[in-house]
């Protein structure tokens, strides 16, 4: 079994409150999830209205598809132009590390 998993942390454009905010990260956590058919969730600097942190994960019996599904992950976020990629940090581990 291989567990993958993606961090990003991301400048969001002109947001000016915490409900303009949510009003880019909810379509886009939906959009990962949709495209990526994997676990998606706001993970990091909730309470600031310009930066998010987005994790992605993913649980496969082979490395490939964990990878290109982390692959597909990246490619969407940076289909947003409304969001800046500040970094994005990767891990993959197999059950038996």
């Amino acid at each position: 079994m291989w567990i993958g998993w993606i961090e990003f942390d991301l400048l969001l454009g002109d947001v000016q409150s915490l409900k303009e905010k949510r009003a880019v990260v909810r379509p886009l956590v939906a959009d990962l999830s949709r495209r990526t058919e994997a676990a998606v969730a706001e993970v990091a600097w909730h309470d600031l209205h310009r930066r998010a942190g987005i994790g992605v994960s993913v649980v496969a019996s082979g490395s490939s598809h964990v990878r290109d599904v982390l692959d597909r992950a990246e490619r969407t976020v940076l289909d947003h132009p409304e969001i800046t990629v500040l970094s994005a940090r990767r891990g993959l581990h197999s059950s038996e590390d």
